[in-house]
């Protein structure tokens, strides 16, 4: 696995903070509703749920 993984995963900085900005959420919010109802949205917003959800995981992993 590439050391910079995280990098080639983030094809679109921003995007997915930008579609829960636009429905009133922060990202960790927006990422539960998609990940809980994947059939309501696209194949992209799932899989950017997908790896928000992933890299909080990280960040928190990282803070203790």
């Amino acid at each position: 696995m590439s050391s910079d993984w995280i990098g080639d995963a983030i094809k679109r900085p921003g995007a997915f903070t930008k579609k829960a900005e636009e429905r009133g959420m922060n990202a960790k919010e927006f990422s539960q509703q998609v990940t809980s109802n994947p059939d309501e949205y696209d194949t992209r917003t799932v899989r950017q749920a997908n790896l928000a959800k992933t890299l909080s995981k990280l960040r928190n992993r990282k803070k203790n």
